[in-house]
């Protein structure tokens, strides 16, 4: 690892914020297994971060004071570390965004567009919920808890599957990821006990939390896979060398890590689903052990 750990507590939250400093300088420009389709999809995933964690921080933060949780001392620790990790997160992922720029990647571009994406859905989805009693709190917390379950999956995937493991041959990468993902996992319950903690978990919380998971994932898989198209062609990549390993990588049925993310997606759809029924914890403890966390 590159990067310096500084660990805080947050007031006795169940999991730590590490204040991270990765060095991007040194990452080659295809980083991952020097292959241009590999990389570009791990950069147009990457280009979401930063507009979309700021989007989980600020939906949570919005209703951290509501009456039904304001006085729930363990969730206001847990509160206050997850925007921890989400800030840290956002601050790595700008880094190496800028280093993919220097490489002559318009990841800035994309970064705008994700902001746009985000605030004009979430605007539309409050609009058209407005009739029913949705309000825009509502959509930002339900679109958050939906998100999270997907990165904590995607997570999971990238501490289990070691053919995605074995892709990532630039450490400073690989270490920046998997951090990520433990992180991700540490704090996969928290958007979820804020949502049910002030909109409960009656039918209309079941509908609007799981059609929400509908809506978010179909819109990202729209966006990210525009941004990889856009970066392929941008860079002279768009070929069948390209496109076969990001099928490979991504949905080969065996080896495919958003194919892999299938069963613990559909978890969300069962009634009474909370995040910690996907038990992680040992999986957790080995790879903070493997990286000095």
């Amino acid at each position: 690892m590159n990067a310096k750990v500084n660990i805080t507590n947050r007031a006795g939250a169940s999991f730590p914020v590490r204040r991270m400093n990765f060095d991007f300088d040194a990452v080659p420009e295809y980083w991952m297994n020097g292959s241009a389709g590999l990389t570009h999809f791990m950069t147009a995933l990457s280009a979401l971060f930063p507009a979309g964690e700021k989007f989980f921080i600020d939906s949570v933060r919005a209703v951290r004071n509501h009456p039904a949780i304001a006085n729930n001392e363990a969730l206001q620790k847990e509160i206050s570390a997850f925007i921890g990790q989400e800030a840290m997160h956002t601050h790595e992922h700008i880094g190496f965004n800028a280093s993919a720029q220097k490489h002559g990647h318009d990841v800035e571009t994309l970064d705008r567009y994700t902001d746009k994406v985000i605030q004009t859905t979430r605007k539309v989805m409050a609009k058209l919920g407005k009739p029913v009693g949705i309000t825009q709190e509502m959509v930002d917390l339900t679109a958050t808890t939906a998100l999270e379950h997907f990165t904590a999956t995607i997570a999971s995937q990238l501490l289990t599957n070691s053919h995605i493991q074995e892709l990532m041959t630039d450490e400073t990468m690989k270490t920046m990821w998997l951090w990520h993902a433990i992180e991700e996992n540490e704090h996969k319950a928290v958007a979820h006990d804020v949502f049910e903690g002030v909109f409960g978990k009656g039918l209309k919380a079941y509908a609007l939390r799981t059609s929400s998971l509908v809506i978010a994932m179909a819109t990202l898989f729209v966006v990210q896979s525009y941004f990889l198209a856009r970066l392929l062609k941008q860079d002279q990549q768009f070929n069948l060398e390209s496109l076969k390993a990001i099928y490979t990588y991504a949905y080969s049925p065996s080896k495919g890590v958003i194919t892999g993310m299938a069963k613990e997606m559909l978890m969300y759809f069962k009634p009474g689903f909370h995040p910690n029924d996907h038990y992680t914890d040992q999986l957790l403890a080995t790879w903070k052990a493997k990286l000095g966390l």
